[in-house]
């Protein structure tokens, strides 16, 4: 069944896409999608029942679906053409579906765990990317196996672990980073664990300080990044996991990043 905060997401993420054609058409059919909504929520119950990490499931999911297309249209505000473009394979619109598709699915291998989970992911998510991209594109083999590929290398670059070329996957990378508000760590590293059970995790300390990311037309590049926290241990998040991330990203050269503890002049990274 679909959460309250999932169906606020959903209506983010059409609302984000009106009038798009077939972005809009796709983002119908994946959020429908039963199959997509079974893996999503089993991932979940892997990441935080069985292996006690956070949210690796259908709102975190949704969260960097709206995170990415929020800096693909900055990226195409800003006159910055996307791999599919400059490439002649596709469209910007084209773009838009293979970074929404790998958003979506990228954390699906987490229903089996989490070490090389990207590559899991990338094997769960094909069978399903085919048969969305075969009502979405229908004759066009061409674009359905251009796209594919994008959503592919998307998914499994998402770690960073894998060297990515393409803006469209490094959108993902950043934008999978991105979701790291109030308690949602992105490293489950557990250090300081006493034969109690109780432990000191500094990343979930970090996370939990993070007030808000938000991302917006930067003054100088065509993204800004902007992380306010109520704690300085904030920046082991951003420094340890965001910025680490935005450095394996081809997008690098159009990112601005700034963090600081709210009421405080901000660091200015990138």
């Amino acid at each position: 069944m679909t959460s309250p905060k999932e169906t606020f997401l959903d209506e983010k993420i059409l609302k984000m896409l009106a009038g798009s054609g077939r972005p809009m058409k796709a983002a119908q059919l994946m959020l429908k999608d039963g199959e997509i909504d079974c893996m999503q929520d089993y991932a979940n119950t892997v990441s935080i029942k069985r292996l006690g990490y956070n949210d690796h499931g259908p709102v975190h999911m949704r969260k960097v679906v709206i995170n990415a297309l929020a800096m693909l249209d900055l990226l195409n505000k800003a006159g910055i053409k996307l791999n599919s473009e400059k490439e002649g394979s596709g469209s910007f619109e084209d773009s838009k579906i293979a970074v929404m598709l790998a958003s979506f699915l990228h954390d699906i291998g987490m229903c089996v765990g989490r070490e090389k989970h990207e590559n899991v992911s990338a094997m769960f998510a094909l069978p399903v990317i085919d048969k969305l991209l075969s009502q979405v594109y229908k004759d066009d083999v061409e674009k359905r196996i251009a796209v594919r590929s994008m959503v592919i290398e998307g998914i499994l670059g998402h770690m960073g672990g894998q060297r990515i070329e393409s803006l469209e996957a490094g959108v993902i990378l950043i934008a999978d980073g991105c979701d790291m508000e109030k308690g949602r760590a992105r490293i489950p590293m557990k250090i300081g664990e006493s034969k109690e059970g109780k432990m000191g995790d500094i990343h979930k300390y970090s996370s939990s300080s993070i007030e808000k990311v938000t991302i917006d037309r930067g003054d100088k590049r065509a993204i800004r990044i902007t992380i306010e926290m109520d704690s300085p241990v904030g920046f082991f998040q951003v420094e340890e996991v965001l910025l680490k991330k935005i450095n394996s990203s081809p997008v690098k050269p159009y990112i601005e990043l700034f963090a600081g503890v709210t009421g405080q002049k901000m660091k200015c990274y990138l």
